[in-house]
């Protein structure tokens, strides 16, 4: 018999002798997902003893993190500002550099707009969507993916998130004219795929075999949403609406250009943790 203290530490153990660089949080985030736990319940019950199929479910999912498989497909979830959001092979998972733009989103409309109408394309998980309409709770969202596989993920986070009544979810293809009667925003906001083509092959493994190729490839050069977006979507825009867009590395100066090409003015880019500009934002003229 093993405490969960001790399960957590072997665990903990293992994947950092195999090379896994966030060990300690990686074992934690296991352990208590076998147990049916939260990482506070789990530090609470640290003392306390496992049973024998916690400790094979824990085994089973770092074997599976060994192989190269994202923790968050391995638990199913995945924690995104604030909010626990359900994640499959279908969706990207997100990423705190995607928090950038949910902010950026929020505090524009904080205290100034109560009921902003927001645009989600290429939505995937909907973890964007759900964060804006989470913390807006008087504004109202439509969440927009080609995938219905994407948008079945996205449905069951915004019912996770009790937003059922706010957030619409509907299948369309950007590259496509917009659906009739969708209405106009005050807000649009997007993450689409950036990563140009040939850069996809030199991902790191955990990323190209295992997230949706379809959400990460951005063309030839990159841009090929941005462009789409600007052209189709644009016109959605109520006057002095506005566009928020997440970028890639060495894309924001390119974007704001294709903004200011579009008519928008205000243009600025947004940065990340690391200092790189993430996030590209503007309104309509």
């Amino acid at each position: 018999m093993q405490t969960y203290n001790q399960l957590y530490i072997d665990t903990r153990n293992m994947l950092r002798a195999n090379g896994v660089e966030a060990a300690n949080l990686e074992a934690r985030l296991m352990v208590a997902g076998a147990a049916g736990k939260t990482t506070n319940e789990l530090v609470r019950d640290f003392m306390l003893y496992t049973g024998d199929g916690v400790v094979k479910a824990v085994a089973n999912m770092a074997s599976r993190r060994l192989a190269g498989e994202p923790l968050a497909y391995i638990l199913g979830k995945w924690e995104f500002y604030g909010l626990e959001l359900n994640v499959d092979p279908d969706v990207l998972i997100p990423r705190v550099d995607t928090e950038v733009l949910v902010q950026e989103a929020i505090q524009a409309y904080l205290g100034r707009k109560n009921d902003p109408r927001v645009l989600d394309l290429c939505c995937g998980s909907g973890c964007i969507g759900c964060a804006v309409g989470h913390h807006l709770p008087m504004s109202q969202i439509v969440m927009i993916d080609d995938s219905e596989q994407a948008l079945r993920v996205a449905r069951s986070n915004v019912m996770k998130c009790g937003l059922g009544s706010k957030v619409s979810c509907v299948k369309a293809d950007v590259f496509e004219d917009p659906p009739e009667r969708i209405g106009t925003f005050d807000l649009i906001v997007s993450n689409p795929p950036y990563i140009r083509t040939m850069d996809i092959l030199t991902l790191d493994p955990s990323v190209r075999d295992y997230e949706p190729i379809e959400a990460l490839n951005g063309g030839s050069d990159g841009y090929d949403f941005y462009a789409v977006i600007l052209q189709k979507w644009r016109p959605l825009l109520r006057e002095r609406g506005r566009l928020m867009f997440e970028v890639g590395e060495e894309q924001a100066e390119t974007v704001m250009e294709l903004m200011k090409e579009s008519g928008f003015d205000r243009v600025k880019s947004v940065l990340d943790t690391a200092g790189t500009p993430r996030v590209v934002t503007g309104e309509l003229l």
